[in-house]
């Protein structure tokens, strides 16, 4: 059996972890507030800008402009954002087994693709792979500024223009429950064109121009998504973190008590066997 100094030395250096999972809980609590909250106040803008993007572009079907043009799908940009930090359960595991499962899907179906990778863990996962890189921005994705989303759209857009992508897909962890995001596939670009129902016919009068609006709004729409998905995944990354620190303290106290009774089982017999010792002195001084 152990001996009670490594027992007490294992004991303090589990309430030593089980300090940190703690105080790692109450960060991951105070960040997944504030994410939480932007996400439900922004969520019902971000889900209805596709279906109101592609009714605009179905009323300008007759532009001349490359995001209404309908174009086989050959070539496909991936976007995989995970976190930069570990700590959070199967977050990221779950995400890229997935990711990895696409991407096997899309070999099988004879397309080419490339890929954009937000995130150190999607970073350290896939440069191990063959697979073409875009861009990989591999540390601070959850505090990525304002310019840099908007230059990222910007890249992804000219690449589309140039016909270097036919299409643009994200995959990342939406936040549903505390208890476990939702991993999602969304296809970013090209969006469908909505259809008018039949026997309607709308003639929109322009101003400023279809074309201008159509030029414009699309970028636009690009950055707001990538915001989406920077948000949600960051909302989701906390709430598992937060569950994973939780569960973690727990084991640490149940550790520490199953440690605690085998110390006590150890100083009872050390008790019990010092007795029967000096009980069999006391007996032998008196029999002599």
């Amino acid at each position: 059996m152990p001996a009670l100094l490594d027992l007490r030395r294992r004991i303090r250096s589990i309430r030593s972890t089980q300090q940190v999972t703690k105080a790692m809980k109450t960060v991951a609590t105070a960040r997944f507030k504030k994410f939480h909250r932007l996400v439900l106040e922004n969520r019902p803008l971000w889900h209805e800008e596709p279906p109101v993007l592609s009714r605009l572009l179905s009323w300008a079907a007759s532009v001349d402009s490359v995001y209404t043009e309908v174009r086989p799908e050959k070539r496909c940009l991936i976007g995989i954002l995970t976190s930069d930090k570990g700590l959070c359960g199967a977050f990221n595991s779950n995400l890229l087994e997935k990711a990895q499962v696409f991407l096997e899907e899309k070999e099988r179906q004879g397309l080419s693709f490339e890929l954009l990778l937000l995130g150190k863990k999607a970073w350290n996962y896939f440069r191990r792979k063959p697979y073409p890189v875009f861009r990989a921005i591999g540390e601070k994705v959850d505090r990525l500024p304002e310019a840099e989303i908007k230059q990222l759209a910007k890249d992804i857009i000219n690449s589309y223009l140039i016909y270097k992508f036919d299409s643009f897909y994200i995959i990342y962890n939406e936040f549903r429950s505390i208890l476990a995001p939702s991993i999602t596939i969304s296809r970013l670009l090209p969006l469908e064109s909505g259809r008018e129902s039949e026997g309607r016919t709308l003639e929109p009068d322009w101003e400023p121009a279809a074309l201008w609006l159509v030029e414009r709004l699309v970028p636009l729409y690009l950055e707001r998504q990538l915001k989406h998905v920077l948000l949600e995944s960051q909302a989701a990354e906390q709430a598992a973190r937060m569950m994973a620190m939780e569960n973690a303290t727990k084991n640490a106290e149940e550790l520490i008590s199953d440690l605690i009774l085998v110390m006590n089982k150890i100083r009872q017999a050390s008790i019990t066997k010092e007795l029967l010792e000096i009980m069999t002195a006391v007996e032998a001084l008196r029999k002599g």
